[in-house]
């Protein structure tokens, strides 16, 4: 089976991590996990620009719920997608909490509480994971784990993005963690001023990260090593994007922080022979978050 030169596009362009981690996956998953990427990135894309495009949103979002109910809307992401979750078995819940968080970003730019976050991260990136595991045919006992590591993954995109969200108007992160470590705002001007402070808020959000990255890593047994080498690979780009952060806190303005190419390739690579008997390590985020502490700049 070819991809579709759309979703090759959309997902080359949108994320060097996923992408060529998902390269890995035999054939007809890689496929559908290109038809997935292609829907929510599309998506995203139109409320994570300046201005934000709510008219181009809100029509993609009613084309969607057209081509659920039978119309052939002839947009090949929309189409494609919707027969892939009608393939799949993706619960009608989920999609629409995908589409409920993508309309936040429209109408939202703070969250006062974990608990609000995490109704966010819900519909942005757990349901994403709940996807990916019908996709690869996983046990319904895998979901609460593959929720995790959609969980964590977005948490890291908030602090790998914090410079990029602060300029669309947005902080995923709880106020009451800012307000705990004396914080007014995220901006440079007042973090710079405010440099302790600031690390201790960023080690904070490191442990959230650390915390659902763990539980994630309880449940990979229940994925086969052929799809858990793309899985774990990307999930360990992720944690090197953490480290780096946890090390140097300040780059997050600076930067955004992404493994080379070469780098997502070698770890392919070395999953790739993990698999051939030695078992994969599950302690990666503990060892660099909690052992090494991050030094004073």
């Amino acid at each position: 089976m070819i991809i579709d030169k759309t979703f090759f596009s959309i997902f080359r362009k949108g994320s060097r991590t996923y992408f060529y981690s998902s390269l890995f996956f035999p054939m007809h998953i890689r496929q559908e996990v290109f038809i997935l990427y292609g829907f929510v990135r599309k998506t995203d894309n139109y409320v994570d620009v300046t201005p934000q495009d709510r008219e181009g949103f809100y029509s993609f979002k009613k084309k969607y719920y057209e081509a659920k109910n039978g119309k052939e809307t002839g947009d090949v992401v929309i189409d494609s997608f919707v027969r892939l979750a009608e393939r799949k078995g993706f619960h009608d819940e989920w999609v629409d909490a995908f589409l409920h968080s993508m309309e936040l970003d429209i109408t939202k730019t703070k969250y006062e509480t974990l608990e609000e976050a995490l109704e966010y991260i819900y519909g942005s990136a757990e349901v994403i994971g709940l996807m990916m595991a019908r996709i690869i045919g996983l046990s319904k006992e895998s979901y609460e784990y593959a929720k995790y590591l959609g969980r964590a993954m977005q948490y890291i995109n908030f602090i790998r993005d914090i410079a990029e969200d602060l300029k669309l108007g947005r902080v995923y992160f709880p106020q009451v963690d800012l307000r705990k470590h004396g914080l007014e705002n995220l901006t440079y001007d007042h973090v710079k001023d405010h440099p302790e402070q600031f690390k201790r808020f960023l080690q904070t959000q490191l442990d959230h990260y650390c915390q659902w990255q763990e539980k994630a890593e309880e449940g990979y047994h229940y994925i086969p090593k052929r799809y858990l080498i793309s899985i774990k690979t990307a999930s360990e780009m992720y944690n090197w994007t953490a480290e780096q952060i946890a090390h140097h806190p300040f780059i997050v303005y600076d930067l955004k922080v992404k493994p080379m190419i070469s780098k997502i390739l070698l770890t392919v690579f070395s999953n790739l022979i993990n698999t051939m008997g030695k078992k994969f390590s599950t302690n990666f985020c503990h060892e660099v978050l909690h052992e090494q502490p991050p030094p004073s700049k």
